[in-house]
């Protein structure tokens, strides 16, 4: 597609700035309200061993993940770009001309864009396709079905799940502001209603669950960890909103806020909950449960208690939507910067989203749904997350020195991003010290593919000559276009902005 300098305004092409204040509240919301907090928020309290340092372990996690939010909060202003983790490491070192100058960012945007959140994004969409049938149990006749049937079903059902989900992505950014806006109050009202019942049954006196405090704690080092690495997951999504910066109006002013908005509402909403799940939930029975809510719903909830199955699908469907409209923007950075193939940062002529980005995590996620149990995939992987939340806080230090001169609107005390960096070495080494297993072993054979990767089309920048026809037959198929160099644009403008607030 030819641009005309004359009609440049009505012909640029690149990703629109839809989302104010109140949509990345709910993006941040989308991602960190996920099923865990209804289905096993129970590992916290079994690590942990009593009922005071299992909330003590949620309120500090909130703490830690807000601390880590203010620091992307920072990084944002400095680097007004989507991409997160990627856009900071490729700023800090990626400009340097050797070999392992933008190598780090190579393999966070490997790691997350090929299998990390396409797997998540799986996992998420068959916890939405149990939920979601389960109330319909007597009327599909599922009694009657072998469990192999029943797989098969979710399946079904999660692929159905999965194409609306990729349909939404690729139609229209501003449809997914209302969804996600919409999937943002339906999760958090979800939240009250837990919390609603555990108060019910609070002042109805009965309290004896709540009175042993912290009898029975583990003090040990491994008990510990584990227990916070458990609540942390539960929190991990707060760094979403900075994976579409470029997405965002007045990105200066409204990621911070809505950071110091979000943050602190899960961290209230989760310490609650666990709260009413503890009043009504014996200790056993919490540890033993296979789905908290649902337990908690069958005790406290009575002839409403449909409504939990009901708001875990809600929040699932609304996270995986979020994740994916997330990790489309880390892919379609990448291959801006060369380090993905060059058409996944092509934007839809007429609807401006990444439609080649969006369906490739679409088929990726196909390909983790069809493998079925992939939670251990996950298990190995989801250590990383905080492995690049260490190299992100590294670079914001770096950045203190050699973009000392950029004007923050936002600036964090530098022992956040230092208690962030220690928090993330902590539960890098943890798992590996305290379970040394093959899947972590895995986990670096990963990332040595994509070095593998790395090295002829990154580094030497070797290009097959049929990426040529490729490429043409992307941009026909998807109708597609390469961005109108609105990056530095949007940065400049960004720029000015903060200059004058």
């Amino acid at each position: 597609m030819t641009i005309d300098n004359n009609n440049k305004g009505e012909m640029e092409v690149g990703l629109k700035r839809h989302m104010g204040l109140l949509a990345a509240v709910n993006v941040i919301l989308n991602v960190m309200i996920g099923s865990g907090i209804f289905v096993s928020p129970q590992n916290a309290l079994k690590f942990s061993g009593s009922v005071g340092a299992c909330l003590l372990v949620w309120l500090i996690c909130g703490i830690i993940s807000l601390i880590g939010a203010l620091c992307f909060a920072e990084l944002g202003s400095v680097v007004p770009k989507s991409g997160a983790e990627y856009a900071y490491l490729m700023e800090a070192f990626g400009k340097k001309k050797n070999f392992w100058g933008p190598l780090p960012a190579f393999v966070c945007a490997w790691v997350y864009v090929l299998i990390l959140r396409p797997a998540e994004i799986a996992i998420i969409i068959l916890t939405f396709s149990e939920y979601s049938i389960q109330p319909f149990h007597s009327i599909l006749g599922l009694e009657n079905l072998s469990a192999d049937q029943k797989s098969n079903l979710v399946k079904l059902f999660s692929f159905l799940t999965l194409a609306i989900i990729t349909y939404i992505n690729l139609t229209s950014v501003k449809l997914y502001v209302k969804l996600n806006n919409i999937f943002g109050f339906a999760k958090v009202f979800a939240c009250f209603i837990v919390i609603a019942g555990g108060a019910y049954h609070l002042i109805l006196g009965k309290t004896s669950n709540l009175q042993s405090g912290f009898e029975g704690t583990n003090l040990k080092f491994g008990f510990i960890s584990l227990s916070l690495y458990n609540g942390l997951w539960s929190f991990d999504g707060w760094s979403s909103v900075t994976t579409i910066t470029e997405e965002i109006k007045s990105p200066h002013k409204n990621i911070p806020r809505s950071i110091l908005i979000a943050v602190p509402l899960v961290t209230l909403l989760y310490v609650f909950m666990n709260v009413a799940y503890m009043a009504v939930l014996e200790k056993d029975e919490m540890i033993n449960s296979a789905a908290v809510g649902i337990s908690f719903a069958e005790q406290a909830l009575g002839p409403v208690g449909f409504l939990i199955p009901i708001g875990v699908a809600l929040s699932t469907f609304g996270c995986a939507m979020s994740i994916q409209f997330g990790v489309t923007r880390l892919c379609f950075v990448a291959g801006r910067e060369g380090h993905m193939l060059e058409p996944l940062s092509y934007i839809h002529v007429k609807k401006h989203t990444p439609a080649p980005a969006v369906f490739l995590q679409g088929v990726l996620s196909v390909i983790f749904l069809s493998v079925g149990d992939i939670s251990a995939l996950i298990e190995f992987a989801s250590f990383l997350i905080w492995f690049f939340y260490g190299t992100a806080c590294v670079c914001l230090l770096v950045m203190r020195k050699t973009h000392a001169h950029v004007e923050r609107s936002y600036k964090v005390p530098i022992i956040l991003p230092i208690i962030t960096l220690c928090v993330s070495v902590f539960l890098v080494l943890t798992p590996l010290i305290d379970e040394p297993d093959i899947k972590y072993l895995s986990a670096v054979g990963f990332i040595l593919s994509g070095v593998l990767a790395y090295v002829p089309f990154v580094y030497y920048k070797v290009r097959p000559r049929i990426m040529d026809e490729f490429t043409q037959f992307i941009q026909l198929f998807f109708m597609v276009v390469p961005t109108t160099n609105l990056e530095d644009e949007n940065c400049n403008t960004i720029a000015n902005d903060e200059k004058i607030h």
